[in-house]
C-alpha cells in the first residue's frame, strides 16, 4: 500500500461537516486506509481574496488505488458534494487535492504530484507539518516542517487559525 497525503478544503455551506463527511468516504472505500487527519483550520483566502475564509486541512492514507483512479475517486467526492469548477481559486463546497503519493513524482496534463504550489500556502503546510513533519518533498529534498518555516521567512503570513 502507498502512503497518500490529501489536502481538504471548503468555503461553502457547512465547511466543517463537508470536510468530516468527505473524510467519512476515504474511510469507507475497502482499498484505503484513513491513517491520520490533521486539526481543523480556518484560513484566509489566497488568490482569489474577496470570498469566504476557508476550513482546510490535510489526512494521511494508505491505498492500493494508483493515482490516477485515487484522483477519480476525488473528484467524485467533490462532485457529491456539489463542487462546480466555474472560476480558478474560486469559492467551493469541497476541494481535495492530493499532495503527495508516496515519493513519485507525477506530471501528467491531469496530475501534477508533488502538488505544484503546496510549498507556498501555509493552509497546507500547518496542517501537514502538524501530522508529517518529517514527511520529504521529493522534488527540494525538504521536510513539510522545514518548508512551513522557510514559507514564514519573509512572505506575507497568510491566517491560519486551528478549530476547536
Amino acid at each position: 500500500m502507498e502512503e497518500v497525503l490529501i489536502g481538504f478544503g471548503s468555503n461553502q455551506g457547512d465547511s466543517i461537516r463537508i470536510c468530516l463527511e468527505a473524510i467519512d468516504q476515504f474511510r469507507r472505500h475497502r482499498e484505503i486506509e484513513v491513517v491520520q487527519v490533521s486539526s481543523l483550520y480556518r484560513t484566509e483566502p489566497v488568490g482569489k481574496t474577496d470570498q469566504g475564509w476557508f476550513v482546510n486541512g490535510v489526512f494521511l492514507c494508505r491505498t492500493r488505488l494508483t493515482s490516477l483512479e485515487l484522483l477519480s475517486f476525488c473528484q467524485k467526492i467533490e462532485r457529491q458534494f456539489g463542487r462546480v469548477r466555474l472560476e480558478h481559486w474560486g469559492p467551493r463546497t469541497l476541494d481535495l487535492d492530493i499532495l503527495f503519493f508516496g515519493q513519485l513524482v507525477i506530471d501528467l496534463p491531469e496530475l501534477e504530484i508533488p502538488h505544484p504550489r503546496l510549498h507556498e500556502r501555509r493552509f497546507v503546510l500547518v496542517p501537514l507539518a502538524e501530522i508529517a513533519p518529517h514527511w520529504i518533498h521529493p522534488k527540494f529534498g525538504k521536510t513539510a516542517s522545514e518548508l512551513l518555516s522557510q514559507i514564514s521567512e519573509g512572505v506575507k503570513e497568510q491566517e491560519v487559525i486551528r478549530v476547536n
